[in-house]
This record gives C-alpha cells, structure tokens and sequence, in this order.
C-alpha cells in the first residue's frame, strides 16, 4: 500500500497520481455487501470485470449493474448503464471511483481470486 506520511491534501493526491503500475490495484477496491461480508468475512475486495456492484454516490445513487470494464490508471469503473448524454444527444460512460461502488455479487470465474476471498492464497 501506498504509505503517504503528509497530511497536506495536495500530496496525499500527488502520491496517489505519481503511484507505481503495481501499487494502483489497491485504488480499486470496493466495499463488499452486507450478505458478502459475512459469508467472507472481509469488508472489501477488488473489483473486476463481471462483478455486480451497486452505486452509493452520485447522480446514479441505488443504481445495480455489472462492471463493464476497469480504469487503474485512473482508479475508476464502468458501469453498465451509468451513462451521461452529451450535448449532441450521444450516450458516453460515466465513470465512478471504485470507493463510490459496494460489491453485491462477485464474479468468481477466476479461481485464484476466489481462493483469495476464502483465505487459501
């Protein structure tokens, strides 16, 4: 995890801007459900591709939809069906930092993921 020792706000960012490729993962993680977190016994997870999340903030505040894809270079996801129309009329993505998301089902078709969850790894 990325150790940030300032309490300066403009550093706190600047560290999370200037964080190496394999430390970006930790910006993508989500808080799991009330049901996932008692069956795991975790309180949040990364998310991927396929899982199911619901919006707690925002415009699309309650929205629940599947993960299209994920940024880790800007620390956000797309969802299925948030999406803002632009002037001309034309539907774009818009896309929600992962910590503004909680994970309602997972996508476990990975099973070193899934071994993660379970404690196994």
């Amino acid at each position: 995890m990325v150790r940030i020792a300032s309490s300066q706000p403009r550093k706190q960012r600047k560290a999370r801007y200037n964080a190496p490729a394999h430390m970006r993962g930790k910006f993508l993680n989500a808080s799991l459900s009330k049901e996932l977190k008692e069956k795991y016994g975790k309180c949040s997870f990364r998310v991927v591709e396929g899982d199911t999340v619901k919006v707690l903030r925002g415009d699309f505040k309650g929205e629940e939809a599947v993960v299209d894809s994920v940024n880790t270079e800007a620390g956000t996801v797309l969802v299925h069906g948030v999406s803002v129309t632009k002037v001309d009329g034309t539907e774009v993505p818009r896309p929600v930092y992962a910590s503004n998301v909680q994970i309602v089902k997972l996508n476990l078709n990975d099973k070193l993921r899934e071994g993660r969850l379970e404690g196994k790894n």
